[in-house]
This record gives structure tokens, sequence and C-alpha cells, in this order.
């Protein structure tokens, strides 16, 4: 396969998935500032969504203050933000239309009535609607095209290609919500203190309440949530799951030049299959997921090295 076509598949799964994971980021922290709290501690919460997406610079370029209606504007409808909801959902629209001869008439018409949709939306539009609402269609958007291509595309490079995208960048997020969300719930001194409101407002960001307590079957702890989203192999949106896929996917397309990265997949999929949610505690849970995003972008860098088109000849 072309390393151009192959690069424009895996961003735009990349970005689709994005957009989801955005949504759910967004939906969980929304949930959570309706809980009685001060203004403070919500506007806190709303400043860590910009941090861990990098973007204090651009935030501040637009915005004075801090607070729910800025950073929800900016994270879902701003153009000129290229990690917003509609710039995701261009950015997918666009990598597939490159590729319109690669991708299933189905996979490439899902794309684009998703993208066409989502330009027609203002911001107040969507207030109005329910702000949650909008997180839905987002999340089913993206799960419609996740099906079409599971359902129509044939089973080879390409289809690899797209599953590497969408696993690499789910595992990313999934670490972004937890280390963000993990620190915000802790509770402080008295264990009996968890809200269990907001802890399974966690879970359903991700999709794992209903998991949660099938596993279970028990009060929800943040140990427990800590070892199903990280290391149980059956959960869809796990780091474990995750990287079972981009493990599978790049020993379907490796070629000469991409033993390294290999090599430094399977050590990060070695530490999760044989880890221990006592072991990642005692570590410190920042600290761990700190380091796993780290590896998951030198992992991002070496399969564009390998398989994609270098950046600098796409300039």
């Amino acid at each position: 396969m072309l390393s151009r076509t192959a690069d424009h598949l895996f961003w735009m799964s990349r970005y689709t998935e994005r957009a989801e994971n955005l949504a759910r980021l967004l939906d969980v922290t929304w949930q959570m500032s309706l809980v009685p709290q001060s203004l403070a501690a919500s506007n806190q919460n709303w400043h860590a969504v910009i941090a861990l997406n990098s973007l204090e610079e651009a935030y501040y370029a637009k915005y004075a203050a801090v607070n729910a209606e800025n950073v929800l504007r900016f994270m879902i409808s701003d153009a000129d933000n290229h990690a917003s909801i509609y710039s995701c959902l261009r950015l997918a629209r666009e990598n597939a239309h490159a590729v319109r001869g690669t991708v299933t008439a189905e996979m490439w018409e899902t794309l684009n009535a998703t993208w066409l949709e989502a330009r027609e939306r203002t911001f107040e539009q969507i207030v109005n609607a329910g702000i949650g609402e909008y997180f839905e269609w987002v999340k089913m958007r993206s799960s419609l095209t996740r099906g079409t291509t599971l359902g129509t595309l044939l089973q080879d490079e390409a289809y690899h290609f797209i599953r590497l995208g969408t696993l690499l960048e789910r595992a990313d997020n999934t670490a972004r919500i937890l280390d963000v969300k993990y620190h915000v719930l802790r509770p402080q001194g008295d264990e009996g203190a968890t809200d269990f409101y907001q802890w399974g407002a966690l879970l359903r960001s991700v999709s794992a309440f209903e998991v949660y307590r099938k596993v279970y079957r028990d009060v929800i702890t943040p140990e427990r949530v800590t070892e199903l989203l990280i290391l149980r192999d059956d959960m869809p949106r796990s780091l474990h799951f995750c990287m079972n896929g981009v493990i599978k996917a790049l020993d379907m397309i490796a070629n000469r030049q991409s033993a390294e990265t290999l090599r430094q997949v399977g050590l990060l999929h070695a530490q999760l299959h044989y880890g221990r949610v006592e072991d990642i505690l005692a570590y410190g849970l920042h600290e761990w997921l700190s380091d796993f995003m780290d590896r998951i972008y030198m992992l991002g860098s070496g399969i564009s090295k390998d398989f994609l088109v270098p950046m600098d000849t796409l300039a």
C-alpha cells in the first residue's frame, strides 16, 4: 500500500476516534459540574480539559477566563481549534475524501453525512437542544462509522491501518480521561467518602458502568476502576485491550524497518499483560499514566516513520 494512502486511513480513524473520546471527556466533565460544588472547583475541572489536551496557549488567546461555557464552545465548535470536535470531524472527512477509492461507499457516506450535519450546528443550537444529546450524537456517529468499517471493508492492509489508528487513539484518550478524573475524584483521607455518582459518571464516559457492575458486583472503588480501565483485556476501552489490537495490527503490516516499533509495542503490551494494579498504584497512577502516554506518543512517531508519509512532505 502507498504510504500516502496508509497515512490518510490512519488519520481518518484517529480523528474519528478523537472526536468520540473528546465527547466522552466533555460529557463526564459536564455531568460532574452538575454535582453541588464550589465555582472554583467546577472551573478547575474545566481547566483540566484544556490542560489535558495541551491547549492552554490557544485557549487563553481567545478567552480570559475558564468556565463551562467558554471551554465547551472552544472544544465543541471552534473551527480555529484544531482539537475541537468540529475540527476532528472535518479532518476525518477530508482524509476519507482523499482515499475514496480505498474506503467503501458506505464508509464514505457515513463520514460525509456526519460532517455535513456537524457543520450546520452552531454552538447555540447545540446548547438549546441539550449538550448531552450532542455528545450522544457524536458517540453514535463514531460507532456507526466503526460498524460500517467492520461490516463492509475487506480486512486487508487498509483495514489494519484503520484499526491501528483507532486503538492507538483510544488508548491515549482512555489514559487521559482516567488521569485527569482519578485525582479529582480520589477521596482525601476517608475512603468511604467516594462519591458513587461521580465515579459512575466516569465509568459511563468510557461505556464501562455496566461492565464494572458485571465484573465486580460491588461498590465502585478507585482501585477497581483503575484495574478495569488499564489491565482488563476483555474491556473494549481498556489500555490492555487496545494494545492487544495494536500489536496484532502491527504484526499484520510489519515491514523491514518496523522491528524497533514492534519491539517497543511488545514491551508496552507485556507491561499491561503481566501488570498488577497494586504495583501501578504504588508507583503512582499519574506517573504511570504519564509514562504510558509518552510511550504511546513515541509509538505514533515510530509508526509514522516506518509506514506513513513524513510530516515534512505534507507541508
